[in-house]
């Protein structure tokens, strides 16, 4: 391979050395554009830049030019308004995709030379996930970086070759910054401009390429099912995975389908990696890091990839073996007091997934007049027939008769949330905020939205029916099917949403047939179509291949 150290992306520029596909992109080119762009920082002032870009060869641009002109970058975890707001004042300038924002091509100016990245100078504003906490920046600089992509070669960099890099994950995260654009940037390895979230999606590409690696997380990872081609598959050099641990199942069934287990790396947006592991509960550390432990058994960091003389208090407990591997036994700081009763929340969580029933958990506290845990459950095929056929009641009681064993009766959760699957982003996060929200929220009335999907005048759309639907309790308690009303209900505000300029009035129904119960957790299949002659709305659902409900909904403008 043609390595080229990370400071030195923009002062050398071999002849033919691709970086990007679809649309194909060589380092020249990238070179250029940096070089223009940091023209164009420097002639606006700019001091610090915040960027989020889809597009990972326009985020390697926007780092490379903005590092060149000597500014700051910003990597918001996303763009939500109150991410914007929260950190307004740490930015002087926006590039995004969004509409209002500056983008590259506005940006550039007559290209500055070629020069060497200053490792010490160049800097980087990380913001973490906030999946333990309120989100926080990350300062680093630009050394920390090339010693984490140094360090992940002399690992892997002979295993994989020449291998295209294919993503399900993000790279505004360190995870998905380091995996996906610097590390194979510095290698010479291409890699896909999109993050691919989808198997499907990762499987039509891989088989494009006649070498390639997959930058994945583990939510990604346990997804992956039978439908794929695995045979085709198993050329892929290596499978990482990062953002939380990856299910031993889930793990057992890739080494099965691909001959080999993935590779899980440890780290944080603070640290970088920390160590690595292909199966089994103890993990390797990188060479250079330094592994110690405070007083009450939480890692210590001393790593190149953090500031020089600096040693990270992680809150991570650890059991350190002789060989310098360890196991990881939870988070401290996931220790909560009620009435003066420590109880550790990660105990919780692994004993509510010992349950049959049960696929994983997180559980939270709720303060309301007084604090109490509650649980986030996602139910497993066994845990999804038991509520189908037994009704919530009789599943939160089983869950809470089990933790009993493991707990005082304080620490039992009072609110149960029960879902398919645990909400976790591309980087495989559960946030706190996002948990804490879905903790406190009531129980949903409307359907998960899957798809939507229109053909002429007609709606195709995939509806998830939630399995804690709170209008189960009522219909029926013991044996939850989802109420016909409500299924009109759903066809009507679905078709107001999706469907121009609709009758603001219910008139009637004509032709209302309803074949096959809609349990918790079915899969729904609704179809729309609105006759504007007749002002009639024509729905149908179908459970599976087998018709569910269907009929005609009268509208008009007057009662």
């Amino acid at each position: 391979m043609n390595w080229i150290s990370l400071e030195h992306l923009l002062d050398q520029t071999p002849r033919s050395r691709p970086v990007m596909l679809e649309p194909r992109l060589d380092h020249a080119e990238l070179r250029q554009q940096a070089l223009r762009l940091a023209s164009g920082l420097r002639n606006r002032g700019v001091a610090r830049l915040a960027v989020h870009l889809e597009d990972a060869g326009e985020l390697a641009i926007a780092l490379l030019g903005a590092w060149r002109a000597g500014v700051t970058v910003l990597l918001p975890a996303d763009l939500q308004p109150a991410s914007r707001e929260r950190l307004a004042h740490q930015a002087d300038l926006w590039l995004t995709d969004q509409d209002g924002d500056a983008r590259i091509s506005d940006l550039e100016a007559e290209p500055l030379d070629g020069a060497k990245l200053d490792l010490d100078q160049c800097r980087l504003l990380l913001c973490t996930s906030g999946s333990s906490g309120e989100p926080k920046l990350i300062d680093k600089r630009l050394r920390q970086l090339a010693n984490e992509v140094e360090i992940l070669e002399a690992c892997w960099g002979a295993d994989l070759g020449d291998a295209c890099v294919i993503a399900s994950v993000a790279a505004q995260h360190i995870y998905g910054l380091l995996f996906r654009v610097l590390w194979p940037l510095c290698a010479g390895r291409p890699f896909l401009r999109r993050a691919l979230p989808f198997s499907e999606d990762i499987q039509l590409a891989s088989r494009q390429h006649p070498s390639f690696c997959w930058v994945a997380s583990p939510a990604l990872l346990k997804r992956m099912g039978d439908n794929l081609d695995w045979p085709a598959l198993r050329s892929v050099r290596r499978v990482f995975s990062s953002g939380g641990p990856l299910d031993a199942d889930a793990a057992q069934r890739l080494q099965q389908r691909l001959g080999q287990l993935p590779t899980e790396i440890y780290g944080s947006s603070e640290t970088g990696g920390i160590a690595w592991r292909q199966g089994g509960s103890l993990w390797q550390p990188f060479t250079a890091v330094q592994l110690s432990q405070d007083e009450q058994g939480a890692l210590r960091i001393a790593s190149p990839c953090l500031p020089p003389g600096h040693v990270e208090q992680t809150a991570d407990a650890a059991r350190i073996e002789d060989d310098g591997r360890f196991e990881l036994l939870g988070r401290l700081d996931r220790i909560v007091k009620l009435e003066e009763k420590r109880i550790s929340l990660p105990m919780l969580e692994t004993a509510l997934a010992t349950h049959p029933f049960v696929s994983e958990a997180r559980v939270g506290v709720i303060t309301n007049n007084r604090a109490y845990l509650a649980a986030l459950v996602a139910l497993n095929h066994a845990g999804l027939h038991a509520l189908r056929n037994g009704g919530r009641r009789a599943l939160t009681e089983a869950l809470r008769m089990h933790l009993a064993s493991h707990c005082e009766a304080m620490a039992l959760p009072r609110r149960w949330r029960l879902v398919r699957q645990l909400p976790y982003t591309t980087q495989g996060k559960l946030p706190q905020t996002l948990l804490d929200s879905l903790l406190q929220a009531p129980r949903p009335l409307l359907p998960e939205r899957i798809s939507s999907t229109r053909h002429g005048d007609q709606w195709q759309l995939e509806l998830g029916v939630p399995p804690d639907l709170a209008h189960f309790s009522g219909h029926f308690p013991q044996t939850p099917v989802l109420p016909g009303v409500v299924q009109i209900d759903w066809a009507i505000a679905l078709a107001r949403e999706l469907l121009e300029d609709l009758p603001p009035r219910f008139q009637g129904m004509e032709v209302l047939k309803f074949q096959q119960l809609a349990r918790p957790g079915d899969t729904l299949h609704l179809t729309l179509r609105f006759d504007r002659e007749r002002s009639k709305l024509y729905f149908a659902y179908r459970n599976g291949d087998a018709p569910c409900s269907s009929g005609r909904i009268l509208l008009g403008e007057h009662p």
